[in-house]
């Protein structure tokens, strides 16, 4: 059997880097490529340039926005006393999904993992406590999975936050048990967000 091409090649060996992307899929992929027409592989090259060169963080949330600030925050109408954490920003977008939450959010963009060496000044806590002290936000509601790192997480943010005159809550029923928010449909994460209670 003859190899592919340098150029196949050069492109399964690309996309087989990508999550999930295996090596058959990466192959399927490339092969999809050359029959699509040109204009949709320019498009998608363009596409995947914009993402890197035009997406940031927001300087508020920490989700990833294309402006300094992202909608979300900058949105008159959203409450602002009542915040919500995540671990990143796939787990906005699943919120915002339901339409059941009107408050705003802070992205940790991680959760504490002693074993993988991540501590609390490797995620975004040091910001959500400058958040807090400002003094607009009156609840705050913990969304970080149902894993062990997740409720660990939780478990630290319950302390840090208590010297501060929050209501902290925690989403409730809805999510199992080792659960991954992002991954969770639309009725559910409405019904844990309704669900929540104080820690």
């Amino acid at each position: 059997m003859l190899p592919y091409p340098p150029s196949i090649r050069n492109a399964i060996s690309h996309l087989s880097r990508l999550p999930g992307i295996g090596q058959k899929t990466a192959e399927r992929l490339a092969m999809h490529l050359l029959h699509v027409p040109d204009r949709a592989v320019h498009e998608l090259a363009r596409s995947l340039v914009d993402l890197k060169k035009n997406t940031r963080m927001c300087s508020v949330c920490f989700t990833l926005s294309d402006t300094p600030v992202c909608a979300i925050c900058g949105d008159p109408d959203r409450n602002a006393s009542l915040l919500c954490v995540v671990e990143g920003p796939t787990e906005v977008m699943a919120i915002e999904k339901t339409a059941a939450f009107k408050g705003v959010y802070h992205v940790l963009h991680g959760v504490l993992s002693p074993m993988d060496g991540i501590g609390p000044d490797d995620i975004r806590i040091r910001e959500l406590v400058d958040r807090v002290k400002k003094g607009i936000v009156k609840e705050i509601v913990l969304a970080t999975d149902t894993r062990v790192e997740g409720e660990a997480t939780a478990a630290y943010l319950v302390e840090v936050l208590k010297p501060f005159p929050v209501t902290v809550t925690r989403i409730a029923s809805g999510m199992p048990a080792g659960g991954e928010v992002r991954y969770s449909d639309p009725v559910t994460l409405k019904n844990a967000m309704e669900k929540r209670y104080a820690l």
